[in-house]
């Protein structure tokens, strides 16, 4: 129970951070990662995307799968999560706003080619679905498996 609270309260903190606006230029840690005891030093970075549309229908299940097998899956063939959301926040006129999402958690090594490719997915998806933003976190995790 508590891996499902702490799993809800990141993603309805990080919602709430989806109105924020992000830096132009994006990049990856510049300082080394951090040493790992079991595993390998590498880098997680969790996308959220929202499924409403500012006007329109909200975005399906197949508009969704075919974003991830022509977008995500060619930059990440490695591998990826995707898991369901549902977000809220308070909105500019003060009212609650609340958005089923989904959240996309890869895996990676740092390097230009994994920024270039996150960033391309954030673009594409704001582009295509008419979306203000994608929320992007990343954190150093040391993986095994």
């Amino acid at each position: 129970m508590r891996n499902t609270s702490v799993l809800a309260a990141t993603v309805v903190m990080a919602l709430l951070l989806s109105g924020c606006q992000a830096p132009s230029q994006q990049s990856s840690p510049q300082k080394p990662l951090a040493h790992c005891d079991v595993g390998e030093p590498m880098l997680q970075t969790t996308l959220y995307f929202g499924l409403n549309r500012p006007a329109g229908a909200v975005i399906t299940a197949t508009e969704w799968q075919t974003f991830v097998d022509q977008q995500v899956t060619p930059r990440f063939k490695e591998g990826l999560s995707v898991f369901d959301a549902k977000g809220q926040w308070l909105g500019n006129n003060d009212k609650l706003v609340r958005e089923d999402s989904k959240a996309l958690m890869l895996i990676h090594a740092p390097g230009r080619e994994n920024e270039q490719n996150i960033e391309a997915l954030r673009i594409r998806y704001k582009q295509q679905f008419a979306q203000d933003s994608v929320m992007r976190v990343d954190a150093q995790v040391c993986v095994s498996f």
